[in-house]
């Protein structure tokens, strides 16, 4: 697990496992389905959150992801 301020914006990140759903980051945020990132897909963090959030642009969308969550590929 990384900690919360390992990640900086524009770092290449992935899933370090798969997540139950996904929140996007949109101003409205909404909850997808999981299936929408896969476990070998490389996202872009675009932003910092509170907490230990981070925006993580990836092909299909940028979803709020905790930083536990994610791992350097």
């Amino acid at each position: 697990m990384e900690q919360p301020g390992s990640f900086q914006v524009g770092e290449a990140v992935a899933l370090a496992a798969p997540l139950p759903y996904l929140k996007t980051a949109d101003p409205m945020p909404m909850l997808r389905p999981a299936d929408l990132v896969t476990a070998d897909e490389v996202g872009q963090v675009v932003a910092l959150r509170s907490g230990d959030l981070l925006a993580v642009r990836f092909r299909r969308g940028t979803f709020l992801i905790a930083a536990g969550c994610l791992r350097r590929p």
